[in-house]
């Protein structure tokens, strides 16, 4: 499948200037606490890292979220957050991001996730999760539930983001489900593990190439149309699309079409966060009225772009719209050889 054209791609990011995204999931916070390695400890066998920096960032539905905001959408975001210090630097974020967060639920006993990674040279030593993740108890998803009812109304399009942390328990997944039924929007998944076969219905389904795997217990065929064909059938979605990493895309739509894209990064340097910036870009191209083919298209441009940046970073309309123009040009300059 070749590249979204530059004009198209300009036309629907005009478009996706205001979209209303919906973003219902496991909200996170991500510290990285980054220094130098040049002892081992005399205590024990470890490393000792003497700290220069420390940053926090919005993960999970928070980045989607961010990423969202950055393509040109509005977004406002239905999840938890503790009664804590970490839950008060997440909504700080949300809030620098020009996310909204009058979806967002504290406290009820449950922490803010919290994944604390300590970094040397560039390399991770060891990873901290502070989180509780069982399903949210039937109080706390009443009170999802209602924003989910409240906020869809004002939505053009649904993103459902799960990272296993509890949000999505059953009653939370089905007003999901009765909203975009009620109000006719499109709805795309980006699943974890524990639901993976619980989304019927959705408009996209967007799970990775280890998710897909993992759940179904056996090797992935992306480039197989006809084991594209069964597990679309199995997953009872719309379309699926299940992302490759560095090698790009598998698309299988309602129609029974077959598309693949091929990975359009000219160096990738850090994955973590192309998938969150994937689903917010098929959501708001879809939002903006382009097709499934094209919202895949502008989305894997947008990985591209995701994966040549250092560390979990937001992508933006006009570096995306910049990135479209240029591979096209780098293809033509190609073709002329």
């Amino acid at each position: 499948m070749s590249p979204i054209d530059p004009s198209r791609a300009r036309a629907l990011l005009e478009r996706c200037k205001g979209a209303r995204i919906l973003v219902v999931g496991d909200l996170m916070l991500d510290r990285h606490i980054v220094g130098a390695v040049e002892r081992i400890s005399p205590e024990a066998p470890v490393p000792v890292v003497l700290v220069q920096e420390e940053r926090d960032a919005l993960g999970g539905a928070g980045n989607v979220a961010a990423n969202v905001t950055a393509l040109g959408g509005a977004c406002v975001v239905v999840g938890h957050v503790g009664a804590d210090p970490e839950g008060d630097t997440v909504l700080r974020a949300l809030t620098a991001a020009g996310v909204g967060s009058q979806g967002v639920v504290r406290g009820f006993g449950r922490p803010t996730t919290l994944k604390t990674r300590v970094l040397a040279r560039h390399q991770q030593i060891v990873r901290f999760d502070r989180e509780v993740d069982g399903d949210v108890g039937s109080e706390l998803a009443a009170d999802l539930v209602g924003r989910i009812e409240d906020l869809a109304t004002a939505s053009d399009v649904i993103v459902v983001q799960d990272y296993d942390k509890g949000v999505l328990a059953a009653p939370v997944l089905a007003a999901v489900q009765m909203a975009a039924s009620h109000h006719r929007l499109p709805w795309i998944v980006d699943p974890k593990r524990r639901r993976f076969f619980e989304y019927s219905g959705a408009t996209v389904f967007k799970p990775n190439a280890k998710e897909l795997g993992d759940a179904l217990g056996e090797h992935i065929h992306p480039d197989d149309p006809s084991w594209m064909r069964r597990v679309h059938e199995r997953l009872h979605c719309d379309h699926l699309l299940v992302t490759l990493g560095e090698r790009g895309m598998s698309l299988r739509t309602a129609a029974g079409e077959h598309m693949r894209l091929g990975a359009s990064a000219r160096g990738v340097y850090d994955v973590s966060g192309a998938g969150d910036t994937v689903t917010a870009a098929v959501a708001v191209a879809l939002a903006a009225g382009a097709a499934v083919e094209e919202a895949a298209a502008l989305a894997n441009s947008a990985a591209a772009l995701e994966v040549a940046k250092p560390g979990v970073q937001t992508v933006s309309a006009a570096e995306l719209l910049s990135y479209v123009r240029d591979h096209q040009d780098h293809q033509e300059e190609g073709g002329h050889r």
